[in-house]
């Protein structure tokens, strides 16, 4: 817990649709390094911003909810030192495996640039589950 810290919570798009200054799709930036869902909200930040994120929770694959996922790992990707880590549930990560990342839509960043030094990672999380970031859960 964090008993005398507050958390930022920037709101980058909540919209199930786009068109105009104001409509974008889901994606929720928490502190600076934290995403959830990565809507097209996402394409608002600058390369500097995106380059910091280093946690994308992903709560269902709903091209609203990961538009600019594919977008923001290849833009930043060699600017970062440690993977980007995207957390969902065995479904959700399938689903991005095997229809986004997959060589025909967009290239799998988990196996680039090897496998053993991975651009992206996939992180399981059951239905429930707390996962703690350093100090924060």
């Amino acid at each position: 817990s964090r008993p005398n810290k507050m958390i930022k919570l920037k709101i980058l798009g909540c919209s199930g649709g786009i068109g105009g200054r104001h409509l974008r799709t889901t994606s929720l930036l928490i502190d600076k390094d934290i995403l959830i869902d990565a809507g097209t909200g996402v394409g608002d930040l600058s390369i500097a911003e995106l380059a910091v994120i280093d946690h994308v929770f992903i709560t269902h694959t709903h091209l609203d909810h990961i538009a600019f996922l594919p977008l923001l790992i290849d833009t930043v990707a060699d600017r970062r030192s440690k993977p980007l880590t995207v957390y969902g549930t065995e479904a959700v990560l399938t689903i991005l495996r095997n229809h986004i990342f997959n060589w025909v839509v967009w290239p799998d960043f988990s196996e680039i640039p090897s496998a053993d030094r991975p651009f992206l990672r996939f992180q399981p999380v059951a239905l429930r589950e707390t996962v703690r970031l350093g100090k924060r859960a």
